[in-house]
């Protein structure tokens, strides 16, 4: 498990004093550029590939609020990867500084051609690195359907 810690900021604070949602879904994206920076998935490689990640959904969470003052920390896991390496999705827990779990998130995104602007797989030296990271034991291979069991088209917008 991939751990990242932040300082809150009051930019990151809403009109209840508390973690803004937008400062969640930050915190979250800071956290996943870390990891991939972290595995040699950084700008330049992402460049040389022409390649970046796309989210496809984010579902939140919220188990206590979040006040300034403490830092908390946010993980990832690898949760599903499809087998070319494509589609994933990772979960994050936000933890307080006493160590309790006060927010999770289920994430799931792809790679995207920057040329074709189309879902692509990963080159397979970027790939054998993406697989050999650490997995829970609910890991699991993504296939195209995963990542539509949310999309619903109402009857009348469907012709």
């Amino acid at each position: 498990m991939y751990l990242k810690e932040f300082e809150i900021r009051w930019s990151d604070v809403d009109a209840n004093r508390h973690l803004a949602n937008s400062a969640y879904l930050n915190f979250m994206s800071h956290t996943r550029m870390a990891f991939l920076f972290q595995l040699g998935f950084d700008q330049k490689v992402l460049a040389e590939n022409q390649i970046g990640p796309v989210v496809f959904h984010e579902h939140m969470y919220y188990f206590k609020e979040i006040f300034p003052g403490k830092p908390i920390r946010v993980s990832l896991e690898v949760v599903g990867m499809s087998e070319d390496g494509k589609f994933f999705e990772f979960h994050h827990n936000f933890y307080d500084y006493k160590g309790r779990n006060v927010a999770h998130c289920e994430m799931m995104g792809a790679w995207i051609s920057l040329q074709s602007r189309k879902l692509i797989g990963l080159p397979d030296h970027l790939l054998k690195t993406f697989k050999a990271v650490e997995k829970p034991e609910t890991f699991r291979l993504l296939t195209k359907e995963d990542t539509r069991r949310f999309a619903k088209v109402p009857k009348d917008l469907g012709s």
